[in-house]
Order: C-alpha cells, then structure tokens, then sequence
C-alpha cells in the first residue's frame, strides 16, 4: 500500500502521474477486498468503479465541484480518497462510517443518498441553484444503468435536458444493479455497447463534408442535416441526445488515461452532458466478478476463497423462498414480482422453476406495485415481494392502484424492522404506519418461520389486499401453539397471565418471551399474546384485554401510525381501559450498527425492557 498510505486528499492525486494512478488502482482494489471481508459491505459494486473515482477525483476539485453518488453503495473508493481510509475498519459498524454518502460525515459528500435513481435530480437542483448564486462549479451525477430503469431518472433526464444548465452525468454501465438487468432500456444499453466508433465516425464525416467545395448558408445546412442523420445510422436510438444531451461513449470505465482525457474534453463543453462508460462489477477480485449478485452486499468472508466466514441458519427470506416454490406448484394463477432483488427477497427459485410467471420489473417499485394490480384485476394472484425501505417508494400506488378497489395482491415485506449495516436509509420501521391507515388493507407479523407459512396461505386466500412483514433476521423455528388457526384479526395467547399482558409483535417475539421468563422469576404473572395482526383491529379481541391492568406493546416500528398507538386509540375507548405501556422504535433516523446493538442502545433488548417494565410496576404501586 506504498502509494495509497500517502493518499489523504483529492489534492495528493494531482501529484500523481498515469502509471502511479494505475498503481494506486491495483492498492486500492486489495485495500477493499482485505477490508470489506472484515466488516461486509457492498463490494461488486465498488471494485468496478475504482478507476472512475480516480479519474474523477484528479479531474476535479472537490468538494467545491459536486459529485453526487446515486444510491452511494459505489461510493468506498471515494470515502478513501478524501480522508477516511483509516476508518474503513469500523464502515458499517456503530459508530463507524456509514456504507453510503453522509454530508455529516464528510464535506466531500455531496448529497446523502441509499435508494437508487436519485442524483440527477438533485445533482440538476445543485446546478441551477449554482447558476442563480452566479457561481462556477462543475456538477456530476454518477448514475447505474440499473438505476435508469426507475422513473425518477428519466423525470430527472427530462428536465436537465430542458434547462440547459451545466451538468455531466455519467452512466456507468456494467449490465447489473443488484441482479442482472432487464427490460427495454437494459436491451437499448447493450446496442449502445456495440454501437462502437459513433464518436470518431462522426467527427471524420465532419470533416469529409467540410472539405467538399460547397459554399454558403445551404452548404452549413447541409452538414447539420448530414449529422443528424448520421446518428440514427450509427446508434441505437439516440435517446440522450434527443432528449438534449451532448452524448460521449460508450468508454471503457477501466482506461483510466481515457477516461481522465474524455472529463478534460468535456469541462468546457456547455449544456447538459452524458458520459456513458462501460466498467465491470467485482473486476480484480475473481470470486466477486464471477458472482457479482453475491457480492453486492455480503457479510464477511474468508478474502483466500471468497466464501462466507458463517452461513448462519435459514432466514424468513430462505422460508419464504421454499414456499414460494410449493405453492407455485400447486397453484398455476400464482406469480411473482420483484423490484431487481430476486436473489435478496428469496424469489430466485420461483424463477427458476415458474420463469413465465416470475416477473422482475428492475428498480421500478411503482410499476410493480400497479402492474401487480393489472394482473390481480385479470384473475392472476401476485406476491410482490419487496423491501420494507424501498416499498415506501410505492406508497401511491398501493393505496390509489390496489387498495381503492380491494385487489388481491400480497405484499411479502422483506427487511421489516432494524436491519443493520446500512442504516437510515434501509431501516424498515416505517411500513406499518404508511400502510396501516390505507382502507381495505390487512398487515399480519409472524412470529416464526411455521407463522409465515400460514400467513401466506391466510393472504393467498383472502381476495384482498394483504401486507406480511418479516425480519432480516435468522427465522424461528419453535413449533408452540402452531396448531392454531389463523382468523381475520384474533390475537393468539401463548402464555395465560394475569394482571399484565405482554403483546410482542412479529419480530419482538423472541425478547417478549425472555422478558415474560424474567418477569415470571419475579413472581409476576405476564400473559403473553401474540397480536399476529396489525390491522384489522378485531373488537373482541381488544374488549378481551380489559382485564389486564397493564399492557406492555413491543414493536419493531415507530409509534406514530404503528400497532401500539392504533391499539391505545382502542382501548381509551373502552369504559375501563387498561394502562399501555409501548416499546418502539424512538421518532428519529437511526445509523448503521446490528440489530442487537441498535435494540440495546434503544433499551430495547430484553434486559432494557424488563428493567423499564418493573420500573413502571414499581411506580404504579407507590
């Protein structure tokens, strides 16, 4: 690591020439592997923009020109060229420095990104607000071509073609977001890739009909006819430069001496400006180029081999995937819908045994979610399986396209709940309040992996709308009281009790169980229920927890809108109401670190709540 150990600025790569950046590439490439197999993290995608980084960061001058990282995965090399490569032994870890771009956290983060298709918009809001203050900076949005496929960037593309303002964006085209790529524009991005010589053929045709002895006014008119029909021969489309962009590639993303001459040549041109290079994921690293999928954001491993240092044991994920397959089969009106996350929601058996009824939209949450419904209105039953975070961004089209008319389409909500290392922006603490106050909706929580089972048959039968949400977390397998049957809004006691009742939703179940054995070693006498459903609130089972005097609520999610405030709203209408008592996550982001130190850190573990509940116990006898 000669030369990276001297690299602690953007400023110390100007001093570099091509063959020392090379250089530095190659220390680059192993610093990320030896690192990223220690804490996990997302590598595929940032080894393969290594020299881009380069390139950029010796091009200009930041933080005053703005580079703004879409979703900010790809962003490690950027974090270690501008000061914080001694921290990479604490990315993702509590306290450490987060996985993604943070303007907290460093100056040369333009803009805090994590979900994906955002940069050209707010890279062509730093332009034009640049340009009203009269200032001279260069903006620069790096955007996926997976990215390409949500329709925020085509909205963003739309109006920087239009305002004119000054401002590059590059498209690092490497065919993969998360999963490979699909649809009409990745088949568009793949002629683009063969179209070679369109810049270069363009320039010499240029210069052949200037040359010819036309004169005057026709003859410039000639020419500008000439160019334009030029391009519809040698591209596959043009779709940048009609929609106003000065189009440059496709380039080799890992020239580097290419790469940093074509950002020289284009600092001057004016008007918006698309750079379109070519790299490849997990270049340089064999085990994450074969397998980029796997590599996009793995947890650590063994750097020698590439495997994983622990498996661990099944998630509801894993659960979810195998009945997925079962009912697929027993089921032909079944088919399922993923955003570009097959792999990481447990859809990619399904595929493989059901391809003409598994469907992955790309990164398009509002399109899967209405052509879902399209389908449901057909007769077909659609499972879209999607992340809690990233299913926020549907949030119109499930109340306008779905539930207005009570279509049937489930929602597997992946990641509900804390989820680590990624922080803010994948926390899934969100989706019952945003989903909860939606007429004709159903939200259930399982609390093991049999529950999930049965849930998805509840779901699947219901013709209705209907939401499950599961944890990212190892599933359990604990077989008690599985024999109950799932209804429409009844709870399920699993422990008698009196005086006090624990309702654990989903997820809390496990730390609602310790608390309710501790609380037994005191002599007390918990009930503990498992609420199973969220919504609807059934009226007898809410009337049924009048007896307790205490109800204690532990919820992975935020109190506005979540389960304990909708339950408390029921209670305070009884005539003797029970006192509540709610364990949610606080009304704040909260950053990177593990589930179990996230729940410690909230006093939310089962240590944390026992503590609190005796507390209250205490006080209410004083």
């Amino acid at each position: 690591m000669r030369l990276l150990n001297t690299i602690n600025s953007p400023e110390d790569l100007k001093r570099l020439n091509h063959t020392d950046l090379q250089i530095l590439a190659n220390e680059i490439r192993k610093f990320l592997v030896i690192n990223v197999a220690k804490t996990g993290g997302h590598l595929a995608s940032n080894l393969g923009v290594v020299e881009l980084t380069l390139a950029l960061h010796f091009c200009l001058k930041s933080p005053k020109d703005r580079i703004i990282w879409d979703v900010g995965h790809q962003s490690y090399i950027h974090k270690i060229l501008t000061g914080r490569r001694t921290s990479f032994d604490k990315l993702r870890q509590l306290g450490g420095i987060s996985g993604f771009p943070k303007t907290a956290e460093s100056p040369h983060d333009s803009f805090d990104t994590g979900h994906s298709s955002t940069s050209i918009s707010a890279a062509l809001g730093m332009a034009v607000s640049r340009d009203l203050f009269g200032e001279k900076n260069r903006v620069v949005a790096v955007i996926g071509d997976g990215a390409m496929t949500s329709g925020l960037a085509f909205e963003g593309l739309n109006n920087a073609g239009r305002a004119k303002t000054d401002i590059t964006i590059i498209l690092n085209d490497n065919q993969q977001s998360i999963s490979r790529n699909v649809g009409a524009l990745s088949r568009y991005f793949n002629n683009l890739r063969s179209s070679t010589g369109y810049i270069d053929a363009k320039r010499e045709i240029v210069r052949v009909l200037k040359s010819l002895p036309l004169a005057g006014v026709p003859a410039k008119k000639f020419i500008r006819k000439a160019k334009a029909r030029l391009k519809y021969l040698l591209m596959a489309g043009s779709l940048f430069e009609e929609m106003g962009f000065k189009y440059y590639g496709p380039v080799d993303g890992h020239d580097l001496p290419a790469m940093i001459d074509l950002l020289d040549k284009t600092r001057h041109i004016s008007g918006p400006v698309l750079i379109h290079i070519n790299t490849t994921k997990g270049k340089g690293y064999p085990p994450a180029h074969a397998h980029p999928a796997d590599f996009h954001g793995i947890a650590p491993f063994n750097p020698k081999s590439g495997k994983l240092i622990q498996t661990g044991n099944l998630t509801y994920s894993d659960v979810f995937a195998k009945y997925m397959v079962n009912t697929g089969k027993a089921n032909d009106k079944i088919v399922a819908i993923s955003a570009a996350m097959p792999d990481g929601t447990g859809l990619a058996p399904f595929a493989a045994a059901y391809p003409r009824r598994f469907f992955d939209v790309g990164i398009a949450e509002s399109h899967a979610v209405t052509f879902a419904a399209g389908m449901a209105r057909n007769g077909h039953l659609p499972i879209v399986a999607i992340y809690s975070s990233f299913l926020q961004r549907a949030y119109d089209q499930i109340l306008h396209d779905v539930c207005i008319t009570g279509l049937p389409v489930v929602f597997a909500i992946d990641r509900a709940g804390l989820v680590g290392g990624d922080g803010e922006t994948h926390q899934g603490v969100f989706d019952i309040s945003f989903l909860s106050h939606i007429p004709n909706m159903t939200i259930l929580a399982p609390t093991t992996a049999q529950e999930l089972e049965k849930m998805l048959d509840f779901a699947i039968g219901l013709n209705a709308p209907c939401a499950i949400r599961y944890p990212r977390e190892t599933a359990d397998f604990s077989l008690s009281r599985q024999d109950d049957p799932i209804r429409l809004g009844e709870y399920q006691i699993l422990e008698s009790g009196e005086d006090i009742a624990i309702l654990a939703l989903g997820s809390m179940n496990p730390i609602g169980r310790d608390v309710c054995k501790m609380l037994r070693g005191r002599g007390l006498a918990p009930a503990r229920i498992n609420p199973r459903f969220v919504k609807p609130l059934n009226t007898a089972a809410v009337a049924a927890l009048a007896k307790y005097r205490h109800i204690f609520v532990l919820e992975e999610n935020v109190y506005s809108g979540g389960f304990a405030a909708t339950l408390r709203a029921a209670l305070d209408a009884l005539p003797t109401p029970p006192k509540l008592h709610n364990f949610n996550i606080p009304d704040r982001f909260l950053k990177q670190g593990t589930r179990a130190e996230l729940l410690q850190m909230l006093n939310m573990d089962s240590s944390g709540i026992f503590d609190q509940i005796l507390e209250i116990l205490e006080n209410d006898e004083a």
